[in-house]
């Protein structure tokens, strides 16, 4: 009996332990699930913490990106090519036969596409001169300079540029903003109720599209000027004078200058008295003539005098 109930009390310490050993596993398994849990929660929130700042990150990148591609398009816009520059040139080139360098210089221009704004010739001699103005492209305005030089000797040459973006910028701003009030105008009118309205609106659409035109007037003059160059071309003969000649100062100038004044006018009165001479002649010689005589006709007279009276006879005394 003894020996029974030993064995039965170690089964029962063997099945104490057993369930001990099975609860503190299940506890073990417990804490290691809660752990891992916790484990990747807080790895999910530090990789969301870390995210976050990365994404910030791009979208910084985006944005700086956005603003680079935008300051590369504003840095696009401002190119030469872009951008509106009126080219105006005056050249003088001394050529053999100014009539021939003409027709050459308007198939220059002609060839690049342009035509001749104005021609203007003076004389037709060795000193002529003609002012040609060409109106060409203005991409092929240095081309065309080139060509023109190339007919003579080039006696100077003074190119000028003016960039108009701003304005031309400033222009279409302007006709944006002002057809927008035209368009508010015109909307008003079609809403006017009484007489009185629409007089008065009638006037401010008027107003308003006379500002549009002049707006869109100057628009085109600047497109015009950017879109055609203007090259004023001299040409001048072999003895033509440049008209940029310096003028001399000092006591031989004067001097040269007086004797030819004095030379000029003695020329002058000497054509005067060859013009008069022949008149001189024909009327002075009879009228010299004819003063002769009359003056010998008066002479005469004088020679023979006139007859004295004989002195009056005292009359006789009577005796006393």
């Amino acid at each position: 009996m003894t020996t029974m109930g030993a064995g039965m009390d170690g089964k029962v310490v063997r099945r104490h332990g057993t369930l001990l050993a099975a609860t503190a596993l299940a506890a073990t398994l417990v804490l290691t699930g809660c752990g891992a849990g916790d484990d990747s929660g807080s790895k999910d929130s530090a990789g969301s913490a870390a995210e976050a700042p990365a994404k910030a990150g791009e979208a910084n990148r985006d944005t700086a990106a956005d603003a680079a591609g935008a300051a590369g398009a504003g840095a696009a816009d401002l190119r030469v090519d872009q951008r509106a520059i009126i080219y105006t040139g005056t050249m003088r080139v001394q050529v053999d036969d100014v009539d021939a360098a003409a027709r050459e210089t308007t198939a220059i221009a002609t060839r690049a596409g342009g035509f001749i704004g104005g021609d203007q010739r003076r004389s037709a001699d060795a000193d002529a001169v003609a002012e040609l103005q060409l109106r060409v492209p203005a991409p092929k305005f240095a081309g065309v300079v080139e060509e023109v030089a190339k007919l003579g000797r080039q006696q100077n040459r003074e190119i000028n540029t003016q960039d108009v973006t701003e304005e031309t910028v400033d222009l279409d701003a302007r006709i944006t903003s002002q057809r927008a009030r035209v368009d508010s105008a015109r909307r008003l009118l079609t809403r006017a109720t009484s007489i009185t309205d629409l007089v008065s609106l009638e006037n401010e659409l008027g107003r308003r599209e006379a500002d549009l035109a002049s707006l869109e007037a100057k628009k085109r003059r600047l497109a015009d000027l950017t879109a055609l160059s203007t090259i004023t071309v001299s040409l001048a003969g072999p003895a033509a004078k440049a008209a940029d000649e310096k003028a001399e100062t000092g006591f031989l100038v004067g001097l040269k200058g007086g004797w030819k004044a004095f030379v000029a006018s003695l020329t002058v009165l000497l054509t005067v008295l060859g013009a008069l001479l022949p008149w001189l002649v024909a009327l002075g010689v009879p009228l010299a003539v004819l003063l002769v005589v009359l003056r010998r006709r008066r002479k005469i007279p004088a020679l023979v005098g006139p007859v004295s009276a004989p002195p009056p006879v005292p009359a006789a005394r009577s005796a006393p």
